[in-house]
């Protein structure tokens, strides 16, 4: 089961993973224009941007021992890609419920919306 995170509840689930591994990683699997248009800022953890449909060809780049955080528009995009890393060995996932949007209304309302 992938865990469903707000993010003003981001870094408690982040605090609550073994650190052993590195720091969590926040995955960002928008498109490059949505990227230009909002992002968010590495604060606390490591920002990789990964569109996806490219998380299949570049999933070498994650390391499954680092604890993942799925980050989208609306939190579609980012579950579907929490369950495709489950399924190919990331024991640690979550889904940024809500995705940049919740982001900037809970979170840091600097972060355009669109």
């Amino acid at each position: 089961m992938i865990d469903q995170v707000s993010p003003s509840d981001l870094a408690a689930w982040m605090q609550a993973q073994d650190g052993a591994h590195g720091r969590c990683v926040v995955l960002d699997v928008r498109e490059p224009w949505e990227l230009q248009t909002a992002s968010v800022r590495a604060d606390g953890f490591d920002l990789v941007a990964i569109p996806m449909g490219e998380i299949p060809a570049r999933i070498a780049e994650l390391d499954p021992e680092v604890p993942v955080a799925c980050l989208c528009h609306h939190g579609a995009r980012s579950l579907r890609v929490a369950n495709f890393l489950a399924g190919n060995g990331f024991a640690r996932i979550a889904n940024i419920a809500g995705g940049i949007e919740a982001w900037s209304l809970s979170r840091d309302a600097s972060v355009p919306r669109y």
